[in-house]
C-alpha cells in the first residue's frame, strides 16, 4: 500500500512506519492524519504484522498539528479535525498491535500527542517535547489533556501544558515521559530490539495485556480487577497458552 507521507519498512514481524513530510517537520494535517488512520488499519490486517514503531524522517518525530491549516477554523471546523486527530490516535492506543513511538527529534504538540498514544516511547537524547498549545491559544486537542495526566500525574501534566514550555530528552524520561533515552545513532537499534523482545512472546497475551490495561484506565481499579480476572480465565482456552506452559515445564523455547 503506497502513501504520500509514510514511509513503510517490513522487516519480518515488526513494520516501522517513518511519517515524511519534511516542508513542515512532519507536522499533523487532515490528510497525513487520514494516512496514518489507514496504515494502521492495513497493518492490522496482516497476522504475520507483530509490533509497530513510528518515527519520523529529518529533525522531528512530529512538529505538531499544521499551524497554517488550523488558521482560519471556526468551531465546527476544529471540532472535526480534533475529533479525526482522537480517533486516529485512540485507534493506535487500541490496537491489537504493539506500537513503539521512536521519538528521534521534536515531538510537540500533535507530535507528543502521537506519542503519548503509543504503548512505549524511545527518545533519542536530542528529542524536544512539549504542548505548546496555550502559547498559541489553543489547547491540546488529539488527546493531550488526557493521557499526559494518565502517565506522569496531574500536577506534572498541568505544568507542562499550562507553561507552553519544550522540555528536553533528559526531563522527559526523569519524569517517565518516555521509556527509554538513548544517544540518536542508537535509536532505531533500541526500538527495534524492545520489538523483538515483544515478538517472542504470546501475540495473544501481548494483546490481551494491552486491551486489559487501556479498558482498565479508563474506569475504577475494581472494576480493572474483573477486567483482568476474565482475561485471565479466557486466556486458558488459547492454544497458545497451553503451547507457552508446555514449554516451560518441558524446558523448551515456545513456538508461538
Amino acid at each position: 500500500m503506497e502513501f504520500k507521507h509514510l514511509k513503510i519498512k517490513k522487516e519480518e514481524k515488526i513494520v516501522t512506519v517513518e511519517i515524511s513530510r519534511p516542508e513542515a517537520l512532519n507536522a499533523l494535517n487532515r490528510d497525513l492524519l487520514l494516512e496514518i488512520e489507514s496504515c494502521i488499519a492495513h497493518l492490522e490486517k496482516d497476522n504475520t504484522n507483530r509490533v509497530v514503531i513510528i518515527t519520523g524522517s529529518g529533525k522531528a518525530f512530529v512538529a505538531g498539528a499544521d499551524i497554517a491549516a488550523m488558521k482560519n477554523f471556526d468551531y465546527e471546523k476544529g471540532y472535526e479535525f480534533g475529533g479525526l486527530g482522537q480517533v486516529v490516535f485512540n485507534n493506535i492506543e487500541k490496537s491489537h498491535l504493539a506500537v513503539i513511538a521512536a521519538i528521534n527529534g521534536f515531538a510537540l504538540g500533535g507530535g507528543l500527542e502521537l506519542a503519548l498514544a503509543c504503548d512505549i516511547r524511545v527518545a533519542s537524547k536530542n528529542a524536544k517535547l512539549g504542548l505548546p498549545e496555550v502559547g498559541l491559544g489553543l489547547i491540546p486537542g488529539f488527546g493531550g489533556t488526557q493521557r499526559l495526566p494518565r502517565l506522569i500525574g496531574p500536577g506534572l501534566a498541568k505544568e507542562i501544558i499550562f507553561t507552553a514550555e519544550m522540555i528536553t530528552a533528559e526531563e522527559a524520561y526523569r519524569i517517565g515521559l518516555v521509556n527509554r533515552l538513548v544517544e540518536a545513532d542508537e535509536l532505531m537499534n533500541t526500538a527495534k530490539t524492545i520489538a523483538n523482545s515483544i515478538c517472542l512472546r504470546s501475540p495473544h497475551a501481548v494483546k490481551e495485556a494491552k486491551r486489559v490495561i487501556w479498558e482498565g484506565l479508563a474506569t475504577s481499579q475494581d472494576e480493572g480487577m474483573r477486567l483482568e480476572q476474565k482475561a485471565f480465565g479466557f486466556i486458558f482456552n488459547d492454544k497458545e497458552t497451553h503451547e507457552g506452559l508446555s514449554a516451560f515445564l518441558e524446558k523448551r523455547k515456545p513456538n508461538f
